[in-house]
């Protein structure tokens, strides 16, 4: 009896304090994200390019190694292809295309001139092929049938060029056409193309597979009959330099000779930008010599957080008490050589407690990288899972939950 008396005691509580009671506000805010800019690194200032604009960046943190000029608007030619590229990996990845599908050459795409495998109009290839020829002989005609093949029509696909140009942060890039054949206003940086030939090496690295082939072939099919036509790649340090992914060279009579070379070594990526470079020998040089100083003097400290215990974090007007994490990711710190990786740490905080809803996209703390005492880096840590925001029913359960646990 005295167990029922409590019980409805409880009940009528409840009913009666105001609902604003039961949910009463907590002090509780979520801090805002610090996000660590990457730094420019200390670089050799005795190291001299004839080459105007330059420069070197590391893949996965996306530091500067080395900069000359890096944000002069210069014309980049078929350097271009690279953001034409970006586009054709991501369609493939989000399946709005597939490897295999049929591309149809239009009358204009066979008409663009330049570098080109003489595509011709109506004429049919898949898009491996496609790729193959772009990427290999930088062939316009079949940039522009991939272009069309994506978004209807060149003009669109060049908009979205320039879209996911402002989405990679290249803020000093303007793009005309989808080929790097010179137009008035077609313009890009040698930093932009680090950009967005970091977003291509390290999100699609099989484009390597493409991108370093020195010779191959493709079958032109026309109502003529079948002819074999030889594809061949201008960036010679795919035959010389160790650890070469790619990428892209490009050169016009207006924009010299431009390259973004990119190489991989004991896991690091290095990406070398040259523009408006006085000849092809020179770009080669100045590329290799880039990457032959980034290897030389810097190593990469990744910590994949396999082992991490994370503990529960408490929540406020939910459905559930606690909420547990996920490390959002690896880290990972460009080193220069005689920096030893003993001497960085990490420290994990969480959240005293985190308001609901929480969703999976939602922080509730960071782990926090120091070398010494100086913060260089942090990844933010996920709720694992959506909590809603707990109604007055919720609240009523858990109360009697509550109510039964202590008098048990």
């Amino acid at each position: 009896m005295k167990r029922t008396r409590s019980l409805l005691s409880l009940f009528i509580l409840i009913i009666l304090i105001p609902n604003t009671i039961v949910n009463a506000k907590i002090n509780s805010t979520k801090p805002e994200i610090n996000d660590v800019i990457p730094v420019t690194a200390i670089a050799d200032r005795q190291m001299e390019l004839q080459t105007p604009s330059a420069v070197l960046i590391e893949g996965s943190t996306g530091t500067i190694i080395y900069e000359k000029n890096k944000d002069d608007r210069l014309p980049p030619a078929s350097v271009t292809k690279i953001m034409t590229l970006l586009l054709i990996f991501e369609a493939l990845e989000e399946g709005k295309i597939s490897l295999m599908e049929d591309v149809s050459v239009t009358e204009h795409a066979a008409s663009m001139g330049g570098s080109q495998v003489y595509l011709e109009p109506y004429e049919v290839q898949n898009v491996d092929t496609m790729i193959r020829c772009i990427s290999i002989a930088s062939a316009n005609d079949a940039s522009v049938a991939m272009a069309e093949h994506i978004a209807g029509s060149h003009e669109e696909f060049v908009a979205r060029m320039n879209q996911r140009a402002k989405e990679l942060g290249m803020n000093n890039t303007n793009f005309v056409n989808c080929t790097g054949l010179d137009a008035d206003n077609h313009y890009t940086t040698a930093y932009d193309i680090a950009l967005m030939s970091r977003e291509l090496i390290t999100r699609f690295p099989q484009i390597s597979n493409y991108a370093t082939v020195w010779m191959d072939t493709f079958v032109h099919t026309t109502k003529k009959g079948r002819t074999e036509f030889g594809l061949t790649n201008t960036n010679k340090l795919i035959k010389s330099y160790k650890g070469i992914t790619g990428l892209k060279t490009g050169s016009t009579s207006i924009a010299k000779y431009c390259l973004s070379a990119t190489a991989k070594r004991d896991n690091m990526d290095l990406i070398a930008v040259i523009m408006a470079a006085p000849d092809t020998k020179t770009r080669f040089m100045e590329a290799a010599k880039l990457l032959n100083y980034g290897f030389a003097n810097y190593s990469l400290y990744v910590d994949e957080l396999k082992d991490i215990s994370l503990e529960p974090v408490r929540i406020s007007k939910g459905v559930s008490d606690y909420v547990f994490g996920n490390v959002a990711g690896d880290f990972t710190y460009l080193c220069p050589k005689g920096k030893t990786p003993d001497n960085i740490r990490k420290e994990i905080v969480l959240y005293d407690k985190v308001p609901a809803p929480i969703t999976t996209e939602d922080k509730i703390g960071d782990i926090i990288y120091y070398y010494d005492n100086e913060e260089i880096g942090r990844v933010d840590i996920l709720a694992k899972e959506n909590i809603d925001k707990a109604g007055y029913k919720d609240n009523f359960i858990k109360s009697l939950k509550k109510f039964f646990l202590a008098y048990n």
